[in-house]
């Protein structure tokens, strides 16, 4: 499904926009941080892919335009009207498992699968959780969080929060991180 070697598909990309424009959702992931999803997709062929916060589909949409056809998103998110709308743009793939339920919810229920690619989109598996998150990691796996620079919809102390998850991340002796300052605020790290 892919078009171009920046892009998604752009009339999905278009459609998440305009679905999220109905239900007031501003925050789906950039196109910068999409861009890069796509590639990590790509770099696991035949991968298992786990996000953690699917929003509206936004990154699922980039996250699919990267895997190859063996490979599998799993994907979690609480809130109905937005599950309706990546259901929507991504239901018909086959790739891809949407589930409506808690992000905490599903790390209980596949604790002892392994993945070969992480978003973790939400707090949980990022600020909470992130222990159980990162044991799903097989070795070799990547591992992405975004939003790690100050944002407008940051609620106030956040940005202490943020700094200490990219401390922690940087000192997790399982994983070698690489902060990027670009985008929404990135770090990827390679579980050993």
């Amino acid at each position: 499904m892919r078009t171009e070697p920046w892009s998604a598909d752009i009339e999905v990309l278009a459609s998440i926009t305009a679905s999220c424009a109905r239900v007031g959702f501003e925050l789906s992931c950039e196109p910068h941080t999409g861009a890069l999803l796509r590639t990590l997709a790509a770099a696991k062929p035949g991968g298992r892919v786990l996000e953690l916060g699917t929003g509206a589909g936004m990154s699922a949409a980039w996250l699919l335009a990267g895997m190859t056809a063996d490979s599998t998103l799993l994907t979690v998110e609480s809130e109905a009207a937005l599950v309706r709308i990546a259901e929507e743009h991504h239901g018909d793939d086959p790739r891809v498992r949407i589930v409506h339920d808690d992000a905490g919810a599903l790390l209980d229920r596949i604790a002892g699968e392994r993945f070969d690619l992480i978003f973790a989109d939400t707090w949980v598996g990022k600020f909470e959780r992130l222990d159980e998150a990162l044991e799903l990691l097989a070795p070799g796996a990547l591992y992405v969080v975004d939003d790690l620079l100050p944002q407008a919809t940051w609620p106030d102390g956040h940005a202490t929060e943020a700094d200490a998850l990219l401390d922690r991340l940087l000192a997790d002796a399982r994983l070698v991180p690489t902060p990027l300052h670009w985008s929404s605020g990135l770090l990827v790290a390679a579980r050993v």
